[in-house]
């Protein structure tokens, strides 16, 4: 299958859809699967994964799922491609009780690409895979800190040099935790251990603010403005902080007053200072500008953007477009220069649950991925155009309706929560699960 770079790809170069049924109670054909079209798996079949369908890709756990995590920006490099991979993740649990949360930095290294069909051949050769396939084992180390309570989110950002971590916790507090210990003692596995005996247990947040009277989900950090945040409560209230010197914030006690349910996501403007989007609840989108008093700060909404809860949202850095996901399974890109006419540019239905997370492409301005409750994760090029030639309805009819611009789909999690791509690391997604973590690069992306 060729590289999508340097042309439209078509959807003869789309299949595997990358999930495989297989009949394992007898050498039945190897089908497509796809939840909601066509039959569902029966007794005896399971998926199997197409490796051939995936540049690299990787698990792991933490022991407590984590509902939440954030990319590290790092500082090995920018656009790397070069195999292995390290990569760290800032991530909250949530554990069965609120005394046994963490909140932690994790490590991953060592990540190889999928590994070529080993060839038969002499003992010798045998021996020498078997010690390569030890040299290619990915490694983690995980740097934790104490938490009361179950983190609903994370959201890292640098404030100069120094990298700090804004978690929402089921507690109804937003608190802020500097993150530089944790990465320095994550690097060394003597500093860690003394991290782990005689630090860990000391580790506070350096700020917390308990004025939301409630739990929360929506969190971002400002791409423009190191420092300001939005927070967005059950409560249907969005606060803004203001950073000050010494590592502290000013939060306005005024929430901004529009949403009459929880506010579910928050998407500061990529190229104004004072712009950001918000969803909920109750089923709309808002355009705010904080330059107005907050009772009067909403400038733009679309009342009814999904039959349903909105849930995610996200602001392009490259296009004018914000990308939502609902309740109702659907995926709708809106053109803000557009957004007063209350109607999407387009509209995507593959998800057959509620959508849980959505991101852009950090690098490739008409890609996004999405995940849902569904355990889907489905990549996306608006660009991406059908070519009349290609036979994918003769070789699968059950693929023949599919949204052309849906390039992947990716299973085999349970109950998918969260996605980011990579922003040094071109097509690499990871993701959360309540089955562990997920890192993996497509032949598509």
């Amino acid at each position: 299958m060729a590289a999508r770079k340097g042309r439209r790809r078509t959807c003869e170069t789309r299949e595997p859809t990358e999930a495989e049924s297989r009949d394992t109670s007898s050498e039945g054909p190897v089908q497509v699967y796809l939840p909601g079209r066509g039959p569902p798996l029966r007794e005896g079949e399971e998926l199997v994964m197409d490796e051939e369908a995936y540049v690299l890709y990787h698990r792991a756990q933490t022991g407590a799922p984590c509902l939440s995590f954030d990319i590290v920006r790092d500082h090995l490099g920018d656009s790397r491609t070069e195999l292995p991979l390290t990569l760290y993740l800032c991530a909250g649990t949530q554990a069965e009780s609120a005394q046994s949360n963490r909140l932690m930095i994790l490590r991953m290294h060592n990540l190889h690409g999928t590994k070529p069909t080993p060839s038969e051949g002499s003992d010798e050769e045998e021996e020498e895979d078997e010690e390569d396939e030890d040299d290619r084992k990915p490694q983690l180390e995980l740097a934790m800190v104490p938490h009361y309570g179950g983190i609903n989110r994370v959201r890292v950002s640098w404030l100069g040099e120094e990298p700090v971590a804004g978690v929402w916790s089921e507690k109804g507090q937003v608190e802020v935790f500097a993150l530089r210990r944790l990465l320095q003692v994550v690097e060394d596995p003597q500093a860690l251990a003394a991290f782990l005996r005689d630090e860990q247990a000391q580790m506070k947040p350096i700020f917390s603010f308990a004025g939301h009277m409630g739990e929360g989900f929506a969190l971002d950090w400002s791409p423009r403005v190191p420092g300001r945040l939005l927070t967005g409560d059950c409560q249907k209230n969005i606060h803004l902080w203001t950073p000050t010197d010494g590592s502290s914030w000013r939060v306005d006690q005024r929430p901004f007053v529009g949403h009459t349910r929880s506010v579910e996501d928050l998407q500061w403007s990529p190229t104004e200072d004072t712009v950001f989007a918000s969803c909920s609840a109750d089923a709309s989108i808002r355009i705010w500008d904080i330059r107005a008093v907050p009772s009067k700060a909403c400038m733009l909404t679309t009342a009814t953007a999904h039959d349903g809860d909105v849930n995610v949202i996200s602001w392009s850095r490259r296009e004018p477009f914000l990308l939502s996901g609902g309740d109702d399974g659907a995926l709708k890109i809106w053109d803000l220069r557009q957004f007063k006419s209350g109607s999407p540019m387009a509209t995507f239905k593959q998800h057959v649950a509620p959508v849980t997370s959505v991101e852009w492409h950090p690098q490739d301005s008409g890609v996004f991925a999405a995940s849902g409750a569904d355990n889907q994760i489905t990549q996306w090029d608006l660009a991406v155009e059908r070519d009349p030639e290609a036979g994918d309805a003769e070789a699968d009819p059950g693929l023949a309706d599919l949204p052309q611009q849906l390039l992947f789909v990716h299973q085999g999690e349970t109950e998918l929560k969260e996605l980011h791509w990579h922003p040094q690391c071109p097509g690499l997604l990871v993701s959360t699960a309540l089955s562990g973590f997920t890192v993996f690069r497509t032949i598509s992306v």
